[in-house]
């Protein structure tokens, strides 16, 4: 079933439990967890089912499903099918080589792409047009998020745009979208989408015609105007499509191959991915408390990663409180149940596990909030290295850095949020000790010169292909010494 209902605040006055189930913590606190209550699931469950249903894609089991990507697509076809598609939309979805090459891409080039967009279309199109309708923007437009981050909230361009709707900074703010240590509203997929039906509305008021948005939204008004002025005047975006950047030019190309594949990816063998979303309806409520997904995850049984893709407008995979205002927390519906049946004693659960951390003497091991960290890098550092250190992970180092390899240079400065102090680490090795062994396996701490099949050579039975899958978090094409390399043991 697909319940989705995203920023839908709920407030039940829940007084019917069913039996008290006992959830043990660490440390021997117990904390008393109440199921969430029968009736009340199954009104969730009837609210949303009869119209949600319309949003959901044709499922597949072609996961290994190979397609020649240099199949033909016949113009007639496609023609054909694109002036259906025209006469209900007041976009011009014009058919030409350049639309061709992007429906190509989508339908066939870059299928795990699309299967994965049709995956995610239900947990975030019902939210899309409600907000859209609301604002008299085309509903169409809701493919401009597949084009955008092809509907990943947490995409980050090599420019610094984010989100959904990959806002910049500047506009971002010119919008409502603000951004703080611990949160980024335009990973918000809410606040993100009401920001970018605000700002398409005023660019159709500057021009009146939803392709010349579309280009606006891409490369910005100046760059539209111009275009226009070096066209002699014309305000159509296949005529100044030539004297717009490179970028935009292909811009409106794919926009019009996302709303094909869309409606015809099933006549391609197209079939949407990540399932299990059609099983999990969202919800989401206000909380005015402060806690860390990993708390959290403790008492819903769920993973950090799996709240985190519900919540990924907060940075430090922790919700901060806020002065004078509510936050939002996005869960699956039947997990937001339980977290209301249980508020009061999850909090206190969390309370109280935080005053026994503090009194056994750990606040180097638990801090009430993330802190700040500037790591300046030495020599023979690399990110696993640092990461360790500071108790947080190699993709959070490059998130938080915005670093586009993991090549570090002595003196580069790392920001670096972390939940507890920098821990002590073994000292960085620069010449080749003795490898440890350690049961499956033994290390290898990388000398200067080494490459993996110098590595392999030294370790009977090893290969360069045993290396890279005991080691698929290191970047072997950058070995700096003092890395350490997994070797397993033979024999």
């Amino acid at each position: 079933m697909n319940k989705i209902l995203f920023l839908t605040f709920v407030f039940f006055n829940i007084s019917s439990f069913a039996t008290v189930l006992e959830v043990k913590e660490t440390d021997s606190i117990k904390l008393n967890i109440a199921p969430d209550d029968a009736v009340l699931k199954m009104i969730d469950s009837l609210m949303s089912d009869k119209f949600y249903n319309c949003f959901r894609y044709c499922l597949g089991t072609d996961d290994t499903t190979l397609v020649d990507d240099t199949q033909e697509l016949p113009d007639s076809l496609l023609i054909e099918r694109l002036s259906i598609l025209n006469k209900a939309t007041p976009f011009d979805l014009a058919y030409n080589q350049h639309t061709k090459a992007f429906i190509n891409l989508y339908v066939n080039k870059r299928r795990r792409l699309s299967r994965s967009v049709l995956g995610l279309a239900p947990l975030y199109f019902p939210m899309i047009e409600q907000i859209f309708d609301q604002y008299g923007i085309p509903l169409e437009l809701k493919y401009l998020a597949v084009v955008e981050s092809a509907l990943s909230p947490s995409a980050k361009s090599r420019v610094g745009a984010q989100g959904l709707w990959q806002f910049m900074y500047p506009t971002g703010k010119m919008y409502g979208l603000n951004v703080t240590s611990y949160t980024d509203d335009r990973m918000n997929p809410y606040k993100a989408t009401v920001a970018a039906a605000r700002y398409m509305k005023d660019l159709f008021k500057m021009y009146g015609d939803w392709n010349l948005v579309l280009a606006a939204y891409n490369s910005g008004p100046g760059n539209v105007n111009k275009a226009i002025r070096r066209s002699g005047g014309y305000k159509d975006y296949w005529k100044i499509r030539p004297f717009l950047p490179r970028e935009t030019r292909g811009y409106i190309p794919a926009f019009i191959a996302v709303n094909y594949m869309m409606s015809h990816g099933g006549d391609h063998d197209l079939y949407a991915s990540n399932t299990l979303l059609y099983d999990v309806g969202v919800d989401t409520i206000e909380i005015n408390k402060s806690f860390s997904f990993k708390q959290l995850a403790d008492y819903l049984k769920m993973s950090e990663d799996e709240i985190a893709f519900y919540n990924p407008m907060y940075k430090l995979s922790y919700i901060p409180k806020a002065e004078n205002k509510t936050q939002t927390l996005c869960l699956p519906t039947d997990k937001i149940g339980l977290f209301l049946t249980n508020e009061k004693t999850i909090y206190a659960g969390i309370r109280r596990k935080e005053m026994a951390d503090s009194i056994a003497g750990r606040e180097s091991k638990i801090i009430a909030e993330p802190e700040m960290f500037v790591h300046r890098v030495k020599s023979g550092e690399f990110l696993g290295y640092i990461a360790e250190k500071h108790g947080v992970t190699v993709r959070q180092l490059v998130a938080w850095n915005n670093l586009r390899s993991s090549r570090l240079k002595p003196g580069d400065r790392l920001t670096i949020y972390s939940k507890r102090r920098p821990a002590p680490v073994k000292t960085l090795v620069q010449n080749s000790p003795a490898p440890v062994k350690n049961g499956n396996y033994q290390v290898h701490v990388v000398k200067s010169g080494d490459t993996l099949w110098d590595i392999a050579k030294k370790y009977e039975g090893t290969s360069v292909e045993d290396l890279k899958k005991l080691n698929s978090d290191l970047n072997f094409k950058r070995l700096k010494p003092g890395m350490k390399v997994k070797v397993k043991n033979i024999g």
